[in-house]
């Protein structure tokens, strides 16, 4: 009986620790990261990209130092800022396209008030 407390508490610690994650953990969020990167985030979301790659970063120092729990949540975290940028990205190039296209309806506006007078509807 005294040799079996020592085992079954050392076998319910092992049953509480996390099991190491495989290879393919980053996949997604690197893959995330890239796209965010080819939407154009570098320039149009650099403080989301750049969380992103931090959270990365320090889910790789998580798995180094068998935080897997917390890696695990670091590495969603990644993907989701990635995913974030690149939503970003998308809303100023949209912006952009939009105050592109008033200028040009403000300068279509003009032609038009200067050719038929200021009455023109």
């Amino acid at each position: 009986m005294r040799n079996s407390i020592p085992l079954l508490i050392l076998l319910t610690a092992a049953a509480c620790t996390a099991a190491r994650p495989g290879p393919d953990v980053f996949d997604s969020a690197e893959q995330a990261i890239l796209a965010a990167e080819q939407a154009g985030a570098a320039e149009l979301a650099p403080v989301q990209l750049q969380f992103a790659r931090e959270r990365l970063e320090l889910a790789r120092r998580g798995l180094e130092n068998k935080k897997y729990d917390a890696m695990l949540y670091v590495v969603e975290q990644s993907e989701i800022n990635a995913e974030l940028a690149i939503e970003q990205s998308r809303t100023v190039k949209a912006r952009r396209k939009v105050n592109e296209l008033r200028r040009s309806n403000e300068v279509l506006r003009e032609e038009l008030e200067n050719t038929y007078g200021e009455g023109f509807e």
